[in-house]
């Protein structure tokens, strides 16, 4: 029942409004005669506070207040690739369209998808076929390279009665059920789903895969799960957005979603113009052919910025629940929780910490507990997976702010950029010493038995010991000077530069190195460890710490990372025959002398 009533009070996107006793919690309100959209987010007997999604300047007392009945709510169904949305899933492109211009008109009615293109449905069950929630019924290619499954809507059961195979807009009928109760319901290539609400699937399944994403630092160190949880927190400059960016590029995801959730427009203006123009690595085309955009800059409306990342994950669910595997970044959910503080604060809530609603981390902790690999539902056991990457924006780089803990007790995987870093030009700035992965103990099993040796998770902990090792001698070289360490002591600072310089520093923007396979990876682990190793032979056996430091062949090892993939086996065994020659040589010098 719709219900109606007038404005009381309004305050910045918080509007107030009477009459409103047949309403509903969460009930999507169009609000004046200039039918502005708006979400109740409290009742207090017949007034409801409304959050307005659009600019309120202009609105008084008395204006008209009517409810939908419906909740907030998203369009999912073909037509979704490669579409730009603002927060509220209105379509930028259609809207700039209608209006000839580039800025939001309020109050403008266009549906996100597109009701007069007709879509090509290609049946994939018969007419008298048994079909329950989410079976797939026929499927749609919808870009060069990702074809949708239409499924059975949530809540249906019953008898196939009618198929075709046929071109059909979105609202056209393809399909009609029997239900088991008699009634018929009508199959569209679209459904609507409250984006409140996770969509359900029959089980969760254990992280125990990686999500490959090609960036050394993350694979070998700090490695996610596919339907794994990641935040990446860093002061600005430090290159999150370009490691958000090379992830959406590389990550062994079929769909990304990319939510850009109150950040600078220029920044978001980048992103729209760099994705078209990215070239999948995986297909040849765009990255647009599989990808949905959400942009919400900072200078639109703060409540839409809170509807952006359930509106996103809500269409990363839709396709997860297909059996793809979908990456979704959201940058940054600093301004989303500012949005909830701005909100909170015209509610006269209690403030937590900060000014901070007492629920940020019950909020927090629900967008990102819809992460996860997935049983879907339907007949036939897809598996589908949603990982999650959310960077966080800290004031000043501070991450004992409540954001940033709050997302650290919830995500299992911590990338933490560092500003010394990036001031020395090493990206990714990821710090090796305060990052962690929770998922190591679940997938390192699955990295032994895929790469070739079984010794990744060996390697790696060599790695991360000498790594370790070197910042505690760190602080004995500013005191005492490097002259004053071991020779011993030395090469394992020279094997952990090696291993900075040389394996954790990455050029996102050089063509060979910006992806790294985990064949790659494993090769340059073994080549910098066998560096350390065999000088380590040679400094027992007498040879001087001087002239291991500077063999020319640690220049090869440093440029490993640029070599191609179809020439590493090559230059592996190359490297290593030239770093057997020198060392010998270096320790006949000192038999000779």
């Amino acid at each position: 029942m719709n219900s109606k009533g007038t404005i009381k009070k309004v305050a910045g996107p918080l509007v107030i409004a009477e009459g409103m006793k047949d309403a509903n919690m969460f009930d999507v309100v169009r609000v004046s005669e200039q039918r502005l959209i708006g979400e109740i987010i409290e009742i207090h007997e017949d007034q409801a506070s409304i959050q307005v999604y659009e600019e309120t300047s202009g609105l008084g007392p008395g204006a008209p207040v009517e409810s939908t009945g419906v909740p907030m709510s998203v369009e999912l169904g073909p037509g979704l690739i490669g579409s730009i949305y603002d927060g509220i899933q209105r379509p930028l492109e259609k809207i700039m369209e209608v209006t000839g211009g580039n800025l939001l008109k309020r109050g403008i009615e266009v549906p996100s998808l597109d009701r007069d293109k007709k879509w090509h449905f290609v049946p994939s069950v018969q007419a008298g076929a048994s079909v329950e929630e989410g079976d797939v019924i026929g499927t749609v290619k919808e870009s060069q390279i990702v074809t949708q499954k239409i499924m059975v809507p949530v809540g249906i059961k019953g008898t196939l009665e009618s198929i075709a195979e046929g071109d059909y807009n979105i609202t056209q009928t393809v399909a009609t059920i029997k239900t088991e109760n008699g009634s018929r319901k009508d199959l569209t290539l679209m459904q609507r789903w409250p984006v409140r609400r996770g969509r359900p699937y029959k089980q969760k399944l254990s992280p125990d895969k990686p999500l490959v994403t090609g960036q050394r630092v993350i694979d070998t160190f700090f490695p996610i799960a596919k339907g794994g949880t990641a935040a990446v927190p860093g002061p600005f400059g430090s290159g999150k957005t370009v490691v958000q960016h090379q992830l959406a590029k590389w990550a062994e995801a079929d769909i990304v979603v990319y939510i850009g959730c109150g950040e600078r427009g220029n920044e978001m203006t980048d992103v729209l113009n760099e994705f078209p123009e990215l070239k999948d690595p995986k297909s040849g085309f765009s990255l647009m052919e599989r990808t949905v955009l959400i942009a919400n800059t900072s200078d639109m409306p703060v409540a839409a910025r809170e509807a952006s990342i359930y509106t996103g994950i809500t269409i990363a669910e839709y396709f997860r629940d297909m059996g793809y595997s979908v990456a979704l970044m959201a940058d940054s959910t600093s301004r989303w929780a500012e949005a909830l503080r701005e909100m909170s604060g015209r509610l006269e809530e209690m403030p937590g910490e900060e000014g901070y609603p007492a629920y940020l981390g019950s909020r927090l902790a629900q967008f990102y507990e819809r992460a996860g690999r997935v049983q879907a539902l339907g007949s036939d056991g897809r598996e589908g997976a949603l990982s999650v990457i959310g960077a966080v924006s800290p004031a000043g780089g501070d991450i004992s702010e409540p954001v940033t803990q709050a997302t650290l007790r919830i995500v299992k995987v911590f990338w933490s950029l560092d500003s010394a870093l990036a001031y020395k030009r090493h990206f990714p700035a990821i710090n090796w010493l305060t990052s962690y992965s929770n998922y190591l103990d679940t997938i390192g099993g699955w990295f032994d038995a895929a790469v070739e040796g079984g010794d990744w998770m060996a390697l790696r902990q060599q790695l991360m010991n000498l790594l370790q090792d070197e910042s505690v001698l760190e602080e004995m070289v500013q005191l005492v000077g490097m002259d004053a360490l071991s020779a011993p002591d030395r090469l394992k600072m020279e094997a952990a530069r090696s291993i900075r310089e040389d394996f954790l520093h990455q050029d996102a923007f050089h063509e060979v190195d910006t992806y790294t396979s985990l064949n790659k990876q494993h090769l340059m682990m073994q080549l910098v460890l066998k560096f350390y190793e065999q000088a380590g032979d040679a400094l027992e056996k007498g040879a001087s710490i001087e002239k291991l430091i500077a063999m020319p062949v640690r220049e090869d090892i440093g440029r490993f990372k640029y070599t191609a993939e179809d020439k590493l086996d090559e230059a592996y065994k190359r490297i290593n025959e030239e770093l057997n020659k020198e060392i010998q040589q270096i320790i006949a010098e000192k038999e000779d002398f």
